[in-house]
């Protein structure tokens, strides 16, 4: 599969077959995110992979309730070691490198047959209480891995016309 195939077979998973995943799979996953630029190349991040059905179950309740979270047999929780770095441009570093990452991860395992949904409804406190994170780590990210148990829609998109302008903003 390439890139762009990826891009467009790629859904949000909410439901996942009761199927463990492959050693390999998970650290090819893992290995993409190693490989993903980051500002500077400063590699601010740890990657946190929850199997343990026990833990998933309490950080339930820190993803607002989203059953996935215990459902799919791993979840990755994408964390910065550093803050404080702002880019040039005036974005702090860390978002930025964190969702290179985490999206470098889910095209994998989208080309490896597996499902992905990126949780963005979670409070960074209580994760990082239950997974026992530093205060000064940002938990940025975090999404459910597994073996899809439905196969979504695709969802509508604008056209190309409405979300690019050349040479100014128009």
């Amino acid at each position: 599969m390439d890139v762009f195939e990826a891009v467009k077979a790629r859904r949000s998973i909410r439901t996942y077959q009761n199927v463990e995943i492959e050693e390999e799979k998970l650290q090819r996953i893992l290995e993409v995110a190693r490989l993903a630029p980051s500002a500077a190349n400063r590699q601010q991040w740890k990657f946190l992979v929850v199997k343990n059905k026990e833990t998933r179950e309490k950080l339930v309740e820190a993803a607002h309730g989203q059953q996935m979270v215990t459902q799919a047999p791993v979840l990755v929780v994408a964390c910065s070691t550093e803050s404080e770095h702002v880019m040039p441009c005036g974005q702090p570093a860390y978002t930025v490198d964190l969702s290179i990452a985490v999206s470098f991860m889910i095209l994998e395992a989208q080309e490896l047959g597996l499902g992905t949904c990126w949780l963005g409804a979670f409070s960074e406190d209580a994760f990082k209480e239950i997974l026992e994170i530093p205060d000064d780590v940002r938990v940025v990210a975090a999404f459910t891995l597994g073996y899809a148990d439905e196969d979504p829609d695709s969802r509508p998109r604008k056209a190309i016309g409405e979300i690019t302008s050349y040479e100014k903003y128009e």
